[in-house]
Formats: structure tokens, C-alpha cells, sequence
């Protein structure tokens, strides 16, 4: 196969930070080639910089053996290079139909042809087994349907080189393989892909080749077929990493956070329908399902951002119904959430600001009311270490970050709270393997020292290795209660599909 895309000494220079330094890659038409490294390694602005989004500051880009400058996204669609973004590119206030059709709408005369976008895009959703509603408002639908919007977006534009940044992070297992199939296909087919991905077992059984960055520079390049997971990840980190969790027996204590036949939504179909279960302290109780049967809703009214239309919610003792999410908080419940970059953090502020959320009211970080920014830079500086987060410094705009270094900086703030409740969601999506690795630990770590821990988390094994409890969410119904040790991924999928148990 020759190479339609080629990468000569890329360099990126954000004044004295290196991004990327002297980045060579060679992709061939028709692979799947895998692009691997820890947060800050340099392949989101790789990938940013072959899509238009941003210029080296040197190098040389080659397309089908030719110089390539793109001077915008538009040049590199032009150039028949599309782009799954990892941070959604879409407009909240538009359709299905209308965001994937956005800039390449089917005309009838001088007008534009709804229903012929519309028909194309159900077409399309139903070919590629990504099924959404084409009517529907994008802002309104929680995070999984949104990448599906995504994915569907690129492949309408029929890109010769489709780039995927964490294209399977918010996929249920079933939709996740589906997408594997359907990159295989396109491999097929003839097109390109480059895949961005933390998820090593995608990497095994879809990629042809891999290349290795760390610290913005190229560290290996490897044959799938011929290397091992475990050798990937010491190109990617220069260590060991274990895959294991070492989950130690707890004694269960009482119950801190308790849900009694939660009900969001009207009447006749409720969002949540009468939903209970209690997490207690010293256990992780995990949600799994697939995406839009409930678990936004159930997040939303925990945390207080949607009303509660029928049942109790208590924390740590304390009946929490009526209660603002700071008061929540207050109460003892730290939440690290889904959405980290509209939700999580304030994109224009800085690191130190955002790290200080929750916190900056009370001693240390303020005095006789006064907000100390020393002891918070100070105190950001502390996390950032303890967490390894890739960021120039305590002053630097999170908004700046890669989305797996914005996720460790969120991490880091809500695990310092030391809160008796802690719900999180997703916390490893778009995570290195080390990072992983590390927030794994303190989950364990908070289990151990008496928090009542809500995970809710689309990745099946990750709950199966930290959870003591499962509880699979359908339609807004909890269906079934399984305990992590006697389960696995096949009786889990199986409930999330909706299947009846004996």
C-alpha cells in the first residue's frame, strides 16, 4: 500500500512549550493506523494541525505525496480529510438532520431540500447501526447520542481520511463493536483512518499499525500484529502499568446516599420511574446502561440541576429534595461529572481557580472572607503534582488542556474534597492508561476510607473491576441488582438490551 498521508519533521511551539518536536508518521491508504500516547503527548494537536484547526510551526504535511497547507477545517475537508472530534463540534440549537447536513445540504432548485436530508441522514443512521432520532434537538440529548451525531456527521461527508479522537468513549459495548465493524469496512473500502484512542484492547482488534508519542515526540512504531499491549504502554509511559485492582473487603457501613422511588418526568413516561437503591459507606455501587435510558436524569436530580418530581433523595442522613447543589454539597457530596468542559470547569479561567471550586470559601484558600490566591495557586500546584496533569502551571486556562488532562484536573479537585458521597461519572474517558491506573486506586482508596462511592461509567469492565455492586438502568427503571464478583459483561449487556431474567 503506499502512503497517502505523511508527516515530515512536524513541529508546534506554543512559546517555550514544545508541543510537538520533529513528528515524523507515515499512514497508508486503507489502514487503520492507531496514534497511542499519555495525556499531553502531542496527538491532539498532531491531529488539530492535519485537520486545519491549527499550523506548525514547521514541517511538512504531504496528501497523496503532494505539500499540503491548510489554512482551516474547510481547506481539509476540501482535501477530503474529516474529523470525529472528542470535544463535540455541534451546533445544540439545531436537529440531527440539520447538524450533519451543516455545509453540504442536498438542494432542490435554490432551496434546500429537507426532506431529502432528512431521508439521507436516517439512511445513513440505520446503514451504520447508529440509530438517533433525525428530528430531534442535539442540546437535548444526553452525551451518547451527541458522539453518534458526530461519527454520523463525518461519515456523511464521505472523508477519503477520517481522523477519530475517542470515538467509542461514550459507546455501550454493543455500539462500540458496531463502530469497530464499521472501521474495519471503511478499511476495506479504501479509506484511511486515523484512530485516536486510550483503549488499547480497540487498538489490538482494529488497528494495522501503531504509533507511539510521549512528551510530544515520536517513541515507537509498531505492527499490531506483531507487538503486545504491554509493550505499547511502555512505549507510551516508560513503565510498567498494571491493569489489575486490588480491592480489599470493607466492612459495609450505613447508608449515605439513599434514593426512594425517584420519579423525573411527567406521568405518562417518566425519565426516571420509581427508582431506589441506597450506596452505603465503604462500597462502590455501579449504573450501567445504555446511553439515554436514565442515567443523565438520574445525575441531573442528584446533584440538583433537575427537579425532583416524586420519591426522596437523602444524603448522609439529611433529606436533600429541596436542597441547591451547593447546599448538596455541602451536605458531603463530591461529584466529578460527565460533560467535564460545560459542566466540570470554566474553560477561560485558570487552572488554579478551577482546582480551587468548592473549596475557595473556607480556610486555606480564603482568610476573614477574602479569597487567597497564593494559597490557591499553591494548593492547584499540589494536585497538578499529585495528579501528573500536563499544564504549563497554576495560570494557565483549563480551556487550553486536552480533554484527558482537563479530566485529571477535575479528578484531582473533587477527590481533595474528601467528601463522605462521591458520584462520578466516566471518570476515565479519554484517560491515559496511567491515569487510569491512578484515579482506579483512589476510587479504591475512597472505598476503603468509608465513602459511599456512584460510579456511573459506560466502560462494562471498569465497573466489573471496581464495583461491589451493579445496578443495570433501562428505560428509567432500575431491571436488575448483580453483584460485580458473580458477573460478567455478557449478563450485564444482556439486562442493558432490555432482556427479562428467568
Amino acid at each position: 500500500m503506499d502512503n497517502i498521508l505523511e508527516v515530515e519533521n512536524i513541529e508546534k511551539r506554543y512559546g517555550d512549550l514544545v508541543a510537538n518536536r520533529d513528528v515524523n508518521l507515515a499512514v497508508r491508504q486503507g489502514e487503520i493506523h492507531a496514534v497511542m500516547g499519555e495525556n499531553g503527548a502531542g496527538k491532539s494537536t498532531l491531529m488539530a494541525i492535519l485537520f486545519g484547526m491549527i499550523r506548525p510551526s514547521a514541517g511538512t504535511v504531504r496528501l497523496r505525496g503532494k505539500p499540503v497547507q491548510f489554512a482551516s477545517t474547510l481547506d481539509a475537508i476540501s482535501a477530503r480529510i474529516g474529523m470525529v472530534h472528542q470535544a463535540f463540534k455541534l451546533f445544540p440549537s439545531l436537529t440531527v438532520w440539520e447538524n450533519i447536513v451543516f455545509g453540504a445540504e442536498p438542494v432542490r432548485g435554490a432551496l434546500l431540500d429537507r426532506k431529502a436530508a432528512r431521508e439521507r441522514v436516517a439512511a445513513l443512521a440505520r446503514t451504520h447501526h447508529l440509530d438517533v432520532d433525525p428530528d430531534a434537538v442535539v442540546g437535548k440529548l444526553p452525551i451518547g447520542m451527541q458522539q453518534r451525531v458526530e461519527i454520523l456527521k463525518a461519515l456523511y461527508r464521505d472523508a477519503e481520511i477520517l481522523i477519530l479522537d475517542e470515538p467509542t468513549a461514550v459507546l455501550a459495548p454493543a455500539e462500540r463493536d458496531g463502530l469497530l465493524k464499521i472501521m474495519r469496512e471503511l478499511a476495506a473500502s479504501g479509506k484511511t483512518l486515523l484512530f485516536v484512542t486510550h483503549k488499547l484492547n480497540e487498538v489490538m482488534a482494529v488497528s494495522d499499525r501503531v504509533t507511539v508519542m510521549r512528551r510530544g515526540e515520536v517513541t515507537d512504531r509498531m505492527v499490531t500484529a506483531d507487538t503486545t499491549a504491554a509493550a505499547i504502554i511502555r512505549a507510551m509511559t516508560g513503565r510498567e502499568v498494571s491493569h489489575e485492582v486490588v480491592k480489599p473487603a470493607t466492612a459495609r457501613g450505613r447508608p449515605l446516599l439513599e434514593i426512594d422511588r425517584l420519579m423525573v418526568g411527567n406521568a405518562a413516561k417518566p425519565a426516571l420511574d420509581a427508582v431506589s437503591f441506597a450506596v452505603h459507606a465503604g462500597e462502590i455501587v455501579g449504573i450501567a446502561g445504555v446511553a439515554g435510558n436514565g442515567q443523565a436524569e438520574l445525575v441531573d436530580a442528584v446533584t440538583g440541576r433537575r427537579v425532583i418530581d416524586g420519591g426522596t433523595l437523602t444524603i448522609a442522613g439529611t433529606r436533600a429534595n429541596d436542597l441547591s447543589l451547593r447546599e448538596r454539597r455541602g451536605l458531603g457530596m463530591a461529584i466529578v461529572p460527565e460533560d467535564r468542559h460545560d459542566v466540570g470547569s470554566v474553560a477561560g479561567m485558570p487552572a488554579y481557580v478551577n482546582m480551587s471550586m468548592g473549596k475557595h470559601r473556607a480556610p486555606p484558600l480564603s482568610r476573614r472572607g477574602l479569597i487567597d490566591r497564593a494559597a490557591m495557586r499553591r494548593h492547584a500546584e499540589t494536585l497538578i503534582q499529585r495528579f501528573g496533569v500536563a499544564i504549563q502551571g497554576p495560570d494557565t486556562r483549563v480551556g487550553t488542556l486536552s480533554g484527558g488532562n482537563l479530566q485529571k484536573l477535575i479528578v484531582a479537585r473533587e477527590f481533595d474534597h474528601q467528601a463522605p458521597v462521591l458520584l462520578v461519572e466516566q471518570p476515565t474517558r479519554g484517560v491515559d492508561v496511567g491515569a487510569i491506573e491512578y484515579i482506579h486506586r483512589v476510587l479504591v482508596d475512597e472505598r476503603s476510607a468509608g465513602r459511599a462511592v456512584l460510579l456511573i461509567s459506560s466502560e462494562l469492565p471498569e465497573l466489573l473491576a471496581l464495583c461491589d455492586r451493579i445496578l443495570v438502568l433501562y428505560e428509567g427503571r432500575i431491571v436488575r441488582e448483580l453483584a460485580a464478583s458473580q458477573t460478567d459483561e455478557k449478563e450485564i449487556g444482556f439486562y442493558m438490551a432490555g432482556g427479562k431474567g428467568a
